[in-house]
């Protein structure tokens, strides 16, 4: 990691001193994050349609207690490792709310 600046010609530290300007956000660093509203329909939408059948398999896997089994077949429907672990602890926790 590079030093702060020293104001000297040579050297890791070497050049002019400045402060750093703050940058704003730019709109497309915002790109991707879902909104109250976009969170609110899908939310909607999960409650009228219901699971994939993939997620309802899973769900059955993890109520056996076939953690890595599930985690498997999210795997596999859904091409990554981390969104696979994402919905694994999804559909355990509506297993968790269903059994209330």
């Amino acid at each position: 990691m590079v030093e702060a600046r020293a104001g000297i010609a040579v050297g890791l530290a070497k050049g002019h001193i400045v402060t750093k300007k703050e940058k704003k956000e730019r709109p497309a660093n915002r790109k991707g994050r879902a909104t109250k509203k976009t969170k609110f329909v899908r939310s909607i939408i999960q409650e009228v349609a219901g699971q994939a059948p993939y997620e309802k398999r899973a769900m059955e896997l993890l109520k056996n207690g076939l953690d890595k089994r599930a985690l498997k077949l999210c795997k596999r429907k859904l091409g990554t490792h981390i969104r696979a672990k994402r919905k694994r602890e999804e559909m355990s926790n509506l297993l968790r709310e269903m059994r209330r």
